[in-house]
C-alpha cells in the first residue's frame, strides 16, 4: 500500500500540500480545514489559514457597503467649527484643497493618495477580484488584482486619518463651538467596513478559489 501523506517526509509532499508560516517560517503540511476553523501555527500561534463561510457572498456585501460610505465620507462635512463668528464645514475634501492652497502641496498630494485614492484603488480591486471568483473568469485579471490590492494595502492610511481627526477635535473642543458633522460617522462606517472586510476576505480562500478550486469560497 502506498504511504499516506502523514507518514511520507515534507521533502516527498507538493509544493501545494505544504505551507510556511509567516512569522516563524515553519513549514509544515498544509491543514484541512472545515467552515468557521482556523489552523495556527503550532511554534509561534501565528493564524496560519482560516475558512470563512460563505466568504465571497459575504466579502461582497461589505466591499459594496464600504463603496456606498465612500463619497458621503470623503464629501460630507466632518465637523462644522464655528469661531469668532466664522462658520467653516471641513471635509476630507476640504482639507486636501486648504493644504494644496497654503502652499503643502507635497502633504496635499500624500493625503490625497492616502486617505482617498488609495482607499478607493483598493475597494476596486477586491470588488474585480471578488467578482472574478463569483462568476468563474478572468482568473488571471483576479490574480493581477489581488497583487496589486496587496501592493496598496500598506498605502492606505483611513486609520491615521481618523487618528488625526480625533486629535483635532479634543484641542479644539475648548477653543470654539465644534458640532461633528455626519461625515465623520460615514468615515468610521467605511473605517469599519473595510476593517471587517480584510477580516472576512481570507487570502488563502481567495488564492486557492483564483486558481480554480471552487469549493475553497463555499
Amino acid at each position: 500500500m502506498p504511504d499516506s501523506l502523514e507518514s511520507r517526509p515534507l521533502s516527498a509532499l507538493p509544493l501545494e500540500e505544504l505551507l510556511a508560516c509567516h512569522e516563524c517560517d515553519l513549514l509544515m503540511r498544509r491543514p484541512s480545514l472545515g467552515e468557521e476553523q482556523k489552523a495556527c501555527c503550532p511554534r509561534c500561534g501565528y493564524e496560519l489559514v482560516v475558512h470563512r463561510a460563505h466568504m465571497v457572498r459575504r466579502s461582497l456585501a461589505l466591499v459594496i457597503t464600504a463603496l456606498l460610505l465612500y463619497v458621503p465620507a470623503n464629501f460630507l462635512p466632518i465637523m462644522r467649527l464655528t469661531l469668532l463668528g466664522q462658520t467653516t464645514h471641513d471635509t476630507v475634501w476640504s482639507g486636501v484643497v486648504g493644504l494644496y492652497e497654503t502652499g503643502m502641496r507635497t502633504v496635499a498630494a500624500l493625503v490625497l493618495l492616502c486617505s482617498m485614492v488609495i482607499p478607493l484603488l483598493k475597494l476596486l480591486c477586491q470588488l474585480v477580484v471578488l467578482l472574478c471568483i463569483r462568476h468563474g473568469v478572468a482568473r488571471r485579471t483576479g490574480i493581477l488584482f489581488y497583487r496589486v490590492y496587496h501592493r496598496l494595502r500598506e498605502w492606505g492610511m483611513l486609520e491615521v486619518y481618523l487618528m488625526g481627526i480625533l486629535v483635532a477635535i479634543v484641542k479644539l473642543i475648548d477653543m470654539a463651538e465644534l458640532h461633528v458633522g455626519v461625515g465623520l460617522a460615514c468615515f468610521i462606517g467605511l473605517l469599519l467596513a473595510q476593517v471587517w472586510l480584510e477580516v472576512t476576505m481570507s487570502s488563502h480562500q481567495v488564492w486557492d478559489a483564483l486558481e480554480g478550486d471552487a469549493d475553497a469560497c463555499a
